[in-house]
């Protein structure tokens, strides 16, 4: 018998070797290209006929770089979807909505009493650079190690069955655990990097730019501080709603390497805070009109995305609750219902439109983003003002601060595309029959 095909993601090993060189690449680009030295973006991409060698080095783009370092509570013991080879469940330790709350209440009380001086927030804008490529080096660094550690089982571990490599692959643990030592407290390392430094530290590099615009131009603009409470709000609401990680396809079928280590502690805090970065250097006064629009974007997207959310998970785990008890649905030969009513009675995954709905205020309050760098003979229109807006940049910017919202529109199209193929394994005719009746993938109408 012929042995199978194997089945990629992600392009393959063309789009993984893409991955791991290109994506570290792309965020240095992002910071090399737009700063608060060179501009947003560097003035010679605002004339790409005339770039040259010479013109690359009289623009200094690499003069940013300055100096190189980054990165017990209540908790909640769940545990999370059987494993598919073992059949038995991994136990977790829930905490980072507590923990991450004390880290912010830490960083309250020093500005409390620094004021935007506070240590950490001139740490982390004065070697962002440093701090990206230590977490770039780390991503590599933690991906060896795991990548090792899977050829492996721990004989002091009671029971090996719990260890499972992803489906598709030859090696790679699907959930590796590690013991913290003198403490004994077992970590499960995909859930950890998960929540813990790229979410949490998302949150502090928005606040570091906060202080630095403050810093500079001695008050907060409308534009940073919604920008800045809103993604705050974003990330805590998913640490308090942790226990739903363990339900989503990161978890229950990926496993951890390079890309999702790359993921969680480079990508998420440096490309995600990209839009408060922008806004430290060149302040957006939304007024408040513009402030009403965005706040109501986010509010929408926030409403569809735990609307759905909840709706689904009330129907899982209490069908006789009045809210879902007539809602049609489609009984499966595995034994379990397929909603086909409701949120889940528009589209595959009206969650998904949500949480970009939520997302896209994010950048919003950049505007039509660009600015150049002040000459140092110029007079700036604010005191203290080290960037001003400058008809040949405006728009360029948008490359930067918009990206996210692409970026984001197309993840959650191909993570919808993946849980479709693992659905129709599972629920075979059964699936193809909801598709019949439910035929959005995500935007009802369009999508």
């Amino acid at each position: 018998m012929a042995p199978l095909k194997p089945k990629y993601e992600f392009g393959g090993p063309v789009g993984a070797a893409a991955i791991i060189c290109g994506l570290p690449i792309l965020l240095n680009v992002f910071y090399f290209t737009c700063n608060d030295e060179t501009g947003c973006p560097v003035p010679i991409l605002l004339t790409p006929s005339a770039f040259t060698w010479e013109t690359l080095k009289d623009t200094d783009i690499l003069a940013t770089e300055r100096n190189m370092g980054f990165h017990e509570l209540e908790t909640q013991e769940l545990f999370g979807t059987k494993l598919k080879q073992s059949g038995r469940p991994l136990k977790y330790r829930l905490n980072a909505f507590s923990s991450t709350v004390v880290q912010l209440i830490a960083c309250a009380i020093g500005t409390y009493f620094q004021g935007a001086n506070f240590v950490v927030w001139t740490f982390i804008s004065d070697n962002y650079l440093q701090l990206l490529t230590t977490s770039i080096i780390l991503s590599y660094t933690i991906s060896v190690y795991i990548y090792v550690a899977s050829f492996s089982i721990d004989p002091a571990k009671p029971d090996p069955n719990l260890r499972e490599l992803a489906e598709g692959g030859q090696t790679g643990n699907l959930n590796p655990r590690l013991t913290l030592p003198i403490l004994g407290v077992e970590v499960d390392l995909k859930t950890w990097l998960e929540m813990r430094p790229g979410l949490t530290g998302w949150i502090l590099l928005d606040l570091a730019f906060v202080a630095k615009q403050y810093r500079t131009y001695g008050f907060l603009s409308d534009s940073i501080l919604f920008t800045a409470a809103a993604q705050t709000y974003y990330v805590l609401e998913g640490h308090y709603f942790e226990s739903d990680l363990l339900s989503m396809m990161d978890i229950t079928m990926d496993g951890l390497g390079f890309m999702l280590v790359f993921g969680d502690i480079a990508w998420v805090p440096f490309l995600y805070s990209t839009q408060c970065r922008y806004l430290s250097v060149y302040p957006v006064h939304l007024g408040a009109a513009g402030l009403v629009a965005v706040a109501a974007v986010f509010a929408l997207g926030l409403y569809i995305f735990r609307a759905a959310n909840s709706q689904k998970t009330r129907f899982r785990t209490q069908p006789d609750h009045p809210s879902v008890r007539g809602l049609p649905y489609i009984q499966t030969k595995r034994g379990t219902r397929l909603l086909t009513g409701g949120w889940w009675g528009m589209s595959h995954h009206m969650n998904y439109l949500g949480d970009w709905i939520q997302a896209s205020p994010f950048s919003l309050p950049t505007a039509l983003a660009g600015y150049l760098i002040l000459p140092a003979e110029a007079s700036p229109p604010v005191p203290g003002a080290i960037a001003m807006l400058d008809g040949r940049a405006v728009g360029y910017g948008m490359v930067f601060t918009y990206f996210y919202v692409v970026y984001f529109a197309t993840l959650l199209m191909h993570r919808e595309r993946r849980d479709d193929l693992a659905c129709a394994e599972k629920y075979g005719e059964d699936w193809e029959k909801y598709k019949k009746i439910v035929r959005w993938r995500i935007l009802p109408g369009i999508y």
